[in-house]
């Protein structure tokens, strides 16, 4: 209403948080720019192992947010924090002393089990942080840490690979993760363990919190792995990261085959688009309804990966990123608000490792379906492939945005005893 104050979000805690995210996700960035060069250069393989290499991690991580998510929920924030920074810096050390294409294969499994603890208990964190009114800024807000770092990252690995060669880049790299395992302890522990006591019953309508029952035993409830009310709603987030993915994991190695002067200059221009979009319109994800924002930031990622297709040149290369860029500065804030408006505080965790999945199984899915593709008929076919995909999650999208609100049946008393 106006006249009231508008909650505060700005706290240390979220400020910490943020600058965690930041650290570890530079690491990330590194790695992104290091991994394709490396696997096609020393390890001797070709884009479909470049493909493997990159996807691996999010095997894991997919098999493990869920699990994550729950962990969260029961142990808290922090330790997943932390614990999945430190596993990130063991597994980029010992990348940079693996002798072939298997070694690196297994590490980044290894990648893919830090991924799943530090990014489920962030979004968590984050969810229990921000005010419910400042939710879609918050989360735009908060992944600047993930867009500058893949900003910062690029260029970081080119800079230390270049001075004393890949393992510098990943020594660097591991350095970060480190940096960003002891902020963490600074976040604090932002789980609310209090019960929630309110009436009605669970509803995957987007825009309505699902409510907690009230409960009158004292046996704990086991609550899904899986979020439900998020997966439709996750099919056209699912279809933007597989187009991300294949960008991501094929940028570097494209902007070298079409002779761009600096192969991170294509990362670090997405990455900055990301970051002032997210600036620029930090508050604009909460005026409009989510999905409809998500159905248009599918259709902008679907022209960028055309352009970078059509256009095989640097300057096809760089106006392609920075439209696909435009269209991830507003996909992911809008897709995790239509999903926490379906999640009450206790099951927020459950929410995020469900809806992070999403990010795995895209980023897996995304390079390791295209990596042959790439191999085969060449990097162009990629990125036209890469659009079509998220041109078709665009339609799902707005497909989902146009139907009515589903009604959840009122509640049924439970008897007391």
């Amino acid at each position: 209403m106006e006249g009231l104050p508008r909650e505060r979000l700005y706290t240390p805690a979220f400020i910490a948080l943020g600058i965690a995210e930041l650290a570890y996700f530079t690491a990330d960035g590194i790695a992104v720019f290091t991994l394709p060069l490396h696997v096609t250069g020393p390890i001797g393989g070709d884009e479909a192992a470049a493909g493997i290499a990159f996807g691996a991690f999010a095997l894991s991580a997919l098999l493990l947010r869920p699990l994550a998510g729950r962990l969260a929920d029961r142990l808290g924030r922090r330790p997943l924090l932390l614990g999945g920074a430190l596993i990130a810096a063991v597994s980029y050390l010992t990348i940079a002393a693996a002798p072939d294409l298997l070694s690196i294969i297994a590490l980044r499994l290894l990648a893919g089990v830090a991924e799943a603890a530090f990014f489920v208990a962030s979004f968590a964190a984050l969810a229990d942080l921000a005010p419910p009114s400042r939710l879609g800024e918050a989360i735009s807000i908060n992944s600047l840490g993930l867009y500058l770092g893949l900003t910062l990252g690029p260029p970081l690995g080119e800079l230390l690979s270049d001075w004393a060669g890949f393992a510098a880049a990943w020594m660097g790299g591991a350095t970060i993760a480190l940096v960003a395992a002891a902020i963490s302890v600074g976040v604090g522990e932002t789980r609310n363990t209090e019960p929630v006591d309110a009436s009605g019953s669970g509803g995957s309508s987007v825009g309505r919190p699902t409510p907690e029952p009230t409960r009158t035993d004292p046996t704990p409830r086991r609550e899904p792995l899986i979020y439900r009310p998020a997966l439709p709603i996750l099919i056209g987030f699912l279809a933007s990261i597989i187009a991300l993915g294949g960008f991501l994991a094929f940028a570097s190695l494209h902007a070298v085959r079409i002779g761009t002067a600096d192969a991170s200059t294509a990362l670090l221009v997405f990455g900055a688009v990301v970051v002032v979009v997210r600036v620029a319109f930090a508050r604009f994800v909460d005026r409009f309804p989510p999905l409809r924002l998500g159905a248009a930031a599918l259709v902008l990622m679907a022209a960028g990966l055309a352009i970078t297709a059509v256009w095989p040149a640097p300057g096809g290369l760089h106006v392609g990123s920075a439209i696909l860029a435009i269209g991830v500065g507003f996909s992911t804030p809008a897709f995790f608000a239509a999903v926490f408006a379906t999640a009450g505080p206790a099951q927020r965790g459950a929410a995020s490792g469900t809806a992070t999945a999403a990010i795995d199984l895209g980023l897996g899915l995304g390079p390791i379906a295209l990596g042959p593709l790439a191999a085969g008929f060449g990097l162009g076919w990629t990125f036209a492939v890469a659009a079509a995909v998220a041109a078709l999650g665009a339609v799902w999208t707005l497909h989902l945005a146009s139907r009515p609100p589903a009604v959840s049946p009122p509640p049924r008393a439970r008897p007391v005893g």
